[in-house]
C-alpha cells in the first residue's frame, strides 16, 4: 500500500492499544514503525529488475519482523519509560505495527515476499488497489480523534471502531473478489478455458470494478467486471504475447526472475532485438506500470544485458474510462 496508508495503519494500531496517557506518543511511534519496512526501497540491488523484484523482500518477511519486534521491544523497555510502564501493550503495538505492514501489502497486486528467504513466489492476494481511500479514511479519522482527545474514554472506543471499519472493508474486498472469480469461472467454462491461470485485481481506488487477466496459449485475455452493472458475465478482449521469445530467453536471469515474481503474468514483446517484459498485474491495456528490457537477441541465443525500466507514460483517459466502465457496460 501507499506510505500514507501504512503510516496511518501503524498509528491507528498504536492509538487503539496504548494507555490513554501515552496515546499521542503511540500514534507517532506506530506511524514510524508502520512505514519502516519500506525503507528497503533505498537499497540499490544493482539493476532495474533486481530493484523491482527484491523490494518487499527481507524487510517484509514474517520470519524477520516478529523477532525484530521483540528485539526492539526489549531495547525500548530498557531505555524508554513508557514501555516499562505498559510492557505488554507496547509489545503488541510494536509487533502489530510491523507485521500488519507486509500483510496489508500482500493484499495488493505487486506481491510481497512474506516467506523470505524461502524461494516461493511473492504473495499477491490483489483484493485492494495500492491506494484505496475507503480503507485509509477511517484510520485517519480515528487518528485525528485520538490525537485531539487522547485521554477521553470515548476516544479509545472511537479509534478502535475506525480500525474495525477498515478491517471490515478489507473483508469486503475478499468477498467482492470471490464474486468476480465466480463470474469469471462461468465465462471461461463456456469458452472451454477451465483451469486457465487467472489474475483478478481491483481497478484504481475502488473495489467495485475489477480487472481480470487470463493466460492463453497465444497470449492473454483482459476483461472487466463491474459489481454495479454487469450481470455476472464479464467480457474479454484477446491480446498476443511473444511466448516463443519468452521460452527461448528462459535461461536469462532477468527473464526467469520476472516470470517468477509475477507468477508468469507477463507479456513478452521483441523490439529492436531486445526482449521487453511487461508485468500484466499492474495497469491495463495499453498502459502498464512496469515494463523492463530484460534480454537481447544474440547469435544464436538470447543474452543477458543491463536491465532497464521503461518510463511510464500516464494517460489520464485510462482512469476516466475505468470510472465510466464502473457505471456502464
Amino acid at each position: 500500500m501507499d506510505s500514507v496508508t501504512q503510516a496511518a495503519l501503524g498509528a491507528a494500531i498504536g492509538g487503539a492499544i496504548a494507555p490513554a496517557g501515552q496515546r499521542r506518543r503511540a500514534l507517532l511511534v506506530g506511524a514510524a514503525l508502520g512505514t519502516l519496512p519500506d525503507l528497503d526501497v533505498l537499497i540499490d540491488y544493482g539493476d532495474a529488475v533486481a530493484n523491482f523484484t527484491y523490494h518487499r523482500g527481507f524487510s517484509h518477511s514474517l520470519f524477520v519482523l516478529p523477532p525484530f519486534a521483540v528485539l526492539l521491544w526489549l531495547t525500548l523497555r530498557r531505555w524508554w519509560a513508557p514501555v516499562r510502564e505498559a510492557p505488554s501493550r507496547w509489545l503488541a503495538i510494536i509487533g502489530l505495527a510491523l507485521v500488519t505492514h507486509p500483510l496489508l501489502d500482500a493484499h495488493t497486486a505487486y506481491g510481497t515476499q512474506l516467506l523470505w528467504p524461502l524461494t516461493v513466489p511473492p504473495t499477491m492476494w490483489a483484493t485492494v488497489f495500492i491506494i484505496d481511500p475507503l480503507f485509509t479514511l477511517p484510520l485517519l479519522v480515528g487518528i485525528v480523534i485520538a490525537a485531539a482527545w487522547p485521554t477521553r474514554p470515548w476516544s479509545e472506543r472511537a479509534i478502535r471502531s475506525c480500525v474495525l471499519l477498515s478491517i471490515l472493508y478489507l473483508g469486503w474486498s475478499w468477498t467482492a473478489q470471490s464474486i468476480v472469480a465466480h463470474h469469471t469461472d462461468e465465462v471461461l467454462a463456456d469458452r472451454g478455458l477451465q483451469g486457465a491461470p487467472v489474475f483478478i485485481t481491483p481497478t484504481p481506488f475502488n473495489t467495485l470494478l475489477w480487472r481480470i487477466v487470463v493466460q492463453t496459449g497465444q497470449g492473454y485475455l483482459e476483461g472487466f467486471d463491474s459489481l454495479l452493472v454487469d450481470a455476472g458475465s464479464p467480457g474479454f478482449s484477446a491480446y498476443t504475447s511473444d511466448k516463443q521469445a519468452l521460452l527461448e530467453a528462459g535461461n536469462v536471469w532477468a527473464v526467469s526472475r520476472l516470470r517468477w515474481f509475477s507468477r508468469d503474468f507477463v507479456k513478452a514483446t521483441v523490439v529492436d532485438d531486445r526482449l521487453l517484459i511487461t508485468d500484466l498485474r499492474m495497469g491495463q491495456e495499453p498502459i502498464y506500470v512496469f515494463t523492463h528490457v530484460a534480454a537481447a537477441r544474440g547469435n544464436p541465443r538470447w543474452e543477458a544485458i543491463p536491465t532497464e525500466l521503461i518510463p511510464l507514460s500516464v494517460d489520464e483517459r485510462v482512469l476516466l474510462d475505468a470510472w465510466k466502465r464502473m457505471w456502464t457496460h
